[in-house]
């Protein structure tokens, strides 16, 4: 089936997000807009207009009532899902890189960069307590002196958030003390994505060192490892399939000199199990920042640096993809 392709944002897009039901797709990019797609038609039901910087995340809660965002204007903010209404404001020192609902949608957290001098944060706030979103204090505020943190999700029952940091160690911080439980350095260099699968038993590390990583999110024990040629900027775990759908491709400055056969801009398919690649979708027109599976496994979205967002609708149990010789 032809892709449905999304045309809202001006500029790469950095993180797509489909809510739990799966009839929502929310796109975040670097030209400050947040769009919300119907994912069935790919048409457009709104935008969230407000930040001034580009927007890194963006995150659903569980029953889609509100929308989690975090920009590089200093900023994480929360918006009502249906009316497009910011809801409240949390200013920071530093630009937002990631942010997520816990499972209750009660809690959220979200992490900020390190840069002009400012630490790299963890924050965690509680929604149900107005007292914290007024006087901008989180609850509970890890700072991470040895590398900043450049992914995040929350673990299974929200106890504690799984963060890729930028020297390719991935850590687990307990929500409720801020410790860290666990650490492994798997990858060598940094990690761009972390995803969960569709019940959070495992999670899929993406990273600069050309590899994506399968791990158990409570031990973060090393399961699998899949590789290719260039880096990988984002990986989604199949809700249905062993399968998992990689996207990247060289760094942007690089990108103009090449074509783009060679660029390698393709979602790449691998077997779960069998670490091997069985299939390659083409499509964008640079490289892949971020893709997501949709929760009933039948389609799956790409962003990519053009811009847009692409959806591919497929039969899981017959991939018609082009096959590498």
């Amino acid at each position: 089936m032809k892709p449905i392709l999304l045309q809202g944002h001006e500029r790469s897009i950095t993180q797509i997000k489909y809510n739990r039901e799966g009839d929502l797709l929310f796109s975040a990019a670097k030209d400050t807009v947040v769009n919300v797609w119907y994912s069935v038609n790919g048409e457009r039901l709104g935008t969230y207009n407000g930040h001034t910087g580009a927007v890194w995340c963006v995150d659903v809660d569980w029953d889609t009532k509100n929308v989690l965002t975090g920009s590089a204007d200093n900023s994480c903010r929360l918006w009502d899902c249906e009316t497009g209404k910011q809801l409240a404001l949390l200013e920071t020192s530093s630009a937002v890189r990631t942010c997520g609902f816990d499972f209750s949608g009660n809690i959220i957290m979200f992490s900020t960069d390190k840069q002009m001098g400012y630490q790299c944060y963890l924050n965690f706030f509680d929604l149900r307590d107005p007292q914290q979103i007024d006087d901008n204090q989180p609850y509970l505020s890890v700072p991470c002196s040895e590398s900043k943190i450049t992914s995040a999700v929350w673990g299974p029952l929200g106890e504690f958030v799984i963060a890729g940091h930028e020297n390719g160690e991935i850590n687990q911080f307990s929500a409720k003390s801020g410790e860290i439980q666990k650490k492994v350095k798997e990858h060598t260099k940094q990690i761009n994505d972390i995803q969960t699968s569709v019940d959070l038993t495992m999670v899929i590390s993406a990273s600069k060192d050309n590899t994506a990583k399968l791990f158990d999110s409570t031990s973060l024990d090393h399961i699998k490892t899949f590789k290719t040629e260039r880096p990988v900027n984002s990986a989604a775990i199949s809700p249905i399939m062993d399968h998992v759908v990689m996207g990247g491709g060289q760094e942007a400055m690089d990108v103009t000199t090449t074509s783009t056969r060679i660029g390698k801009f393709e979602a790449r398919f691998f077997h779960a199990a069998y670490e091997e690649e069985f299939g390659r979708v083409k499509g964008h027109f640079g490289p892949i920042n971020c893709v997501a599976f949709h929760p009933d496994g039948k389609s799956y979205s790409s962003g990519g640096e053009d811009g847009y967002v692409r959806l591919h609708y497929f039969d899981p149990q017959y991939f018609d993809f082009e096959l590498e010789a």
